[in-house]
């Protein structure tokens, strides 16, 4: 809760803005206030995508409504240009900016486990959107819901599960399906870390693919350094 991803990911990435308990919102509602708090935030974090003893360190610079993962070696910028209606997912690199199609949506970002579409968390914007319960995740109690594409050619998914936070509007779980509605990709956010003032951030986070087994064996991770460490 890839807040932000992720999310994953930077949707994940503060768990702030409290709700009252009382609030009955309906599915779309709870997503824009998702979206509300990924536009709010101002940060610079360090980063790092593990696998596999392997790690890819990058920067995470959220500047309101434009997220931008910087990688080094060689140099490359995934950037998400966050609307009240929409995400444009971009790739900078060689000086120039190209605007990632749903053609390279499944396309692995730095041969890790994490797509483009993974990161762009362009599921939060997704039209259909239906609440299917409640469950309690990491001591919050959390919505349960479901979205669809506008279109089949809009995602490599057919949908994708969401755990909301209750309380802080933040993504904690996601769980993506493929276009024959078998599991694909989940992320969970294991861990957060106060930053102070009652906030906090995402630490790590797991990315499981599926396909053909019933299960990866190897995760993969994504882990946030706490700002000043």
């Amino acid at each position: 809760m890839i807040s932000r991803i992720a999310i994953l990911l930077a949707a994940t990435a503060l768990l702030s803005a409290p709700l009252r308990a009382e609030d009955e919102l309906d599915p779309q509602e709870i997503l824009r206030l998702v979206r509300r708090n990924q536009a709010a935030q101002h940060q610079t974090l360090s980063g790092a995508i593990r696998n596999a003893g392997k790690s890819l360190p990058f920067r995470l610079v959220s500047a309101g409504d434009t997220v931008r993962y910087e990688f080094t070696a060689p140099a490359q910028v995934i950037q998400l240009r966050l609307g009240a209606k929409d995400v444009r997912l971009e790739e900078i690199a060689n000086g120039q900016t190209q605007k990632v199609t749903p053609r390279r949506f499944d396309a692995r970002v730095r041969d890790t486990d994490i797509s483009y579409e993974d990161l762009s968390l362009g599921f939060l914007y997704w039209p259909d959107a239906k609440l299917q319960g409640e469950q309690t995740m990491l001591l919050q109690k959390c919505w349960i819901i479901r979205v669809a594409p506008g279109g089949k050619g809009d995602s490599q998914y057919s949908r994708v599960d969401l755990w909301i936070s209750k309380k802080t509007a933040a993504l904690m779980q996601a769980e993506a399906f493929d276009a024959n509605n078998k599991l694909a990709r989940k992320f969970k956010v294991i861990s957060g870390q106060p930053v102070g003032d009652g906030l906090w951030i995402l630490k790590e986070m797991r990315i499981e693919s599926f396909g053909g087994r019933s299960k990866d064996s190897t995760p993969t991770y994504l882990e946030i350094e706490k700002p000043g460490s």
